[in-house]
């Protein structure tokens, strides 16, 4: 798989010796120190920005350990001017010549990026001049200028807040299961959702289309109808009425039930608006039907708000981002009491509240959904294999692997572990099927915990077959595929997608010269451009080709050769099988110290590096935000990192971290989802 030719520049952390020795680079001429500032904004940040330094020079890129730090696109002119005197960070002001924001981009020195900026062409000569002229601040400017980074790390501006969010499917399930007792998940039958920043509950996906709406037409006028099926049998019915237009009886109805359906108290109108479908009906369960189906298609039921500056109504909008964060369903009637007492007010009660919510079990619920969707459960369960290649895999062994993994986390999560654990704890959860695929001997029961051997070099996450299956192609491995999941989903940094056209397909292995996945990558990506991004992925990949499509660990690589029959003819011939030594060294740029040739190795890397910490608290994040972190979220995320490694890496914690600073990190400006479809 080929990715974009607007390719990363990885710059490397330290600066080159101050030395007063003229160095001796092929094509860099005499640096004339300048008076007055080249122009940035308008000269060198176009260079620069055609140079596609951003893609890895930002906090979501895979340069994002280095120093060099882009603002954000939406940032003030003053902030990109800002920005550009801080670049004096990367000059050496003795020799300008010798300075890394020169040598890295034209690729005078090794670069991972490759060359980014033509050597000798205009605009080497701008960014030249602009160097130039970062060579002459004195120590106090150089010092005042170098005060960017600790403002950005301050963040800036204000963090967008949704005002409503649609339901997800699965929060639609677990909501009408909790409302009406029911348990069919009619949800499973709506429009599949969009995985967008790696979750499906990002609100800038959530639309509402007419087909969506046509469905919960339907599943409003079915749930309805089952609700009273059996009589008032689930109790939804809060008092005996006297007659079949018992008035106060109806009102109760609506009032209490409108109250859990649109997770608040009813203003009068909507009362009133009720009582009118109510009426319509000849009987008093036909009325409670009406209404029933009336509200499940009720905007306040499919949107749960967020956010809102109504004083009556903002308590019950902290309840829904508790509940649906914490449990992915509706406020239970404890913490709608909560929040009509005032109880979720503060910051302290926020902490009461969801400590006593991860008591509960629908928290289990809610974190195998966030595992579900960060993992994507949905590739594995979507995968094919090569049955002549993989006879092994099936549908059940596919939802053992998720089964595996949900249980391996939850065990982390529940039993208070140390959450990194989940790149290097050499245990897992397996059934018979997966041991099979693990070469073990299968528990006494399923998904008993189990270790493996040390010569299994399994650890964690990266070893287990969810993993090695999902990032797999059907009939071989995908190095790129690997590397890139790890990039996006460990690490949190965005390689960009290939260029529209390009063939992402590697050529077939043919039986006159049989090679491995490395060889054929490194004839794939030829073109310098290509090669930039592969360098970063790639390497990550071939550490893990011990692992075959299926997680199955494997010695060398076998190839299968079948002879061009058809029929039965074919099916009697037995294939030519060839099998080459594997060359699985492997490293991840951007990471000191970090060649690996097993998942344990790369397990251990990860869980010691700041970008994978910070990337858990990340991913937490943009799972209860619905929306990717902003330059104002960033003292938040420092905080809430913070309060993570202070303890010991809980997950419990991290989400009460969230939470709970999520009420005290001042304004926000509201979108209004619904307005967006």
């Amino acid at each position: 798989m080929d990715h974009s030719n607007r390719a990363c520049t990885c710059w490397s952390e330290p600066r080159p010796a101050v030395s007063t020795a003229q160095p001796e680079i092929v094509g860099i001429t005499p640096f004339v120190l300048q008076a007055q500032p080249a122009a940035f904004l308008d000269g060198v940040y176009p260079i620069l920005e055609r140079a596609a330094c951003r893609n890895c020079h930002s906090r979501d890129g895979v340069a994002s350990a280095t120093r060099l730090h882009f603002p954000d696109e939406t940032a003030s002119k003053a902030r990109v001017e800002a920005f550009g005197r801080s670049l004096v960070e990367l000059v050496d002001r003795r020799n300008p010549e010798s300075s890394i924001l020169l040598l890295k981009p034209t690729k005078r020195v090794s670069h991972t990026g490759g060359e980014r900026i033509v050597k000798g062409s205009a605009d080497e000569a701008t960014l030249k001049r602009w160097i130039a002229y970062l060579a002459g601040f004195s120590s106090a400017d150089a010092a005042e200028a170098s005060r960017y980074r600790a403002d950005e790390a301050a963040g800036y501006g204000v963090a967008p807040k949704a005002t409503l969010r649609r339901l997800t499917h699965s929060q639609y399930n677990n909501t009408v299961r909790d409302l009406l007792k029911d348990i069919s998940s009619p949800a499973n039958q709506f429009p599949p959702e969009d995985f967008v920043n790696g979750f499906k509950n990002q609100y800038a996906a959530l639309s509402l289309s007419p087909i969506l709406t046509e469905a919960y037409s339907r599943a409003a006028e079915k749930l309805a109808a089952n609700a009273f099926r059996r009589g008032d049998s689930h109790g939804l019915v809060p008092c005996r009425p006297a007659s079949e237009n018992d008035a106060d009886c109806r009102t109760r109805f609506i009032e209490t039930f409108g109250r859990k359906a649109f997770r608040r108290v009813l203003e009068p109108e909507e009362i009133a608006l009720h009582q009118t479908i109510f009426k319509s009906e000849k009987t008093f369960l036909g009325g409670a039907q009406a209404v029933i189906e009336a509200m499940l298609q009720s905007p306040a039921f499919l949107f749960r708000l967020e956010e809102t500056s109504n004083r009556k109504w903002q308590p019950y909008a902290r309840a829904s981002r508790l509940s649906y964060f914490v449990w992915d369903t509706m406020p239970d009637e404890a913490l709608l009491a909560s929040a009509a007492k005032g109880e979720l007010d503060t910051p302290d009660g926020i902490e009461r509240a969801t400590r006593g919510m991860l008591e509960d079990a629908k928290a289990r619920d809610g974190v195998d959904e966030f595992v579900a969707q960060w993992l994507r459960f949905d590739r594995v369960m979507t995968a094919s294999r090569e049955r002549r290649l993989y006879p092994l895999f099936s549908r059940e062994l596919a939802r053992a692997m998720t089964e595996e993994a949900r249980r391996f986390i939850g065990d982390l999560v529940w039993s208070n572990g140390n959450f990194l654990d989940a790149f290097t704890a050499s245990y897992s959860f397996v059934n018979s099927d997966l041991a099979a695929v693990y070469k073990i001997p299968p528990p006494a029961r399923d998904f008993d915990r189990v270790a493996f051997p040390a010569e299994s070099e399994r650890a964690g996450l990266l070893g287990q077959a969810l993993f090695l299956t999902l990032s797999s192609k059907p009939d071989e491995t995908a190095p790129t595929g690997r590397g890139l999941f790890v990039r996006e989903q460990f690490l949190c940094q965005q390689v960009p997608p290939p260029p529209p056209g390009v063939d992402t397909n590697l050529a077939p292995v043919e039986e006159a010269r049989p090679v491995t996945n490395r060889e054929r990558i490194a004839m794939h990506a030829t073109s310098p451009s290509c090669a930039t991004c592969h360098n970063l992925i790639d390497p990550i990949g071939f550490g893990l080709e011990k692992f075959d499509a299926i997680g199955m660990r494997r010695e060398k690589l076998k190839l299968l050769f079948y002879p061009n029959l058809t029929g039965a003819a074919a099916r009697r011939v037995q294939p030519k099988q060839v099998e080459l030594e594997l060359d699985t060294k492997g490293s991840v740029a951007g990471i000191a110290n970090s060649d690996f040739n097993s998942p344990r190795q790369l397990g251990e890397i990860l869980a010691g590096s700041p970008q994978c910490q910070e990337c858990i608290v990340k991913q937490v994040f943009r799972y209860m935000s619905g929306r990717l972190e902003t330059p104002a979220d960033r003292p938040m995320m420092t905080q809430a990192l913070d309060a993570f490694r202070a303890s010991g890496y809980r997950f419990k914690e991290l989400i009460v971290a969230l939470l709970k600073l999520g009420e005290t990190t001042g304004s926000r400006s509201s979108v209004n989802v619904a307005n967006h479809h």
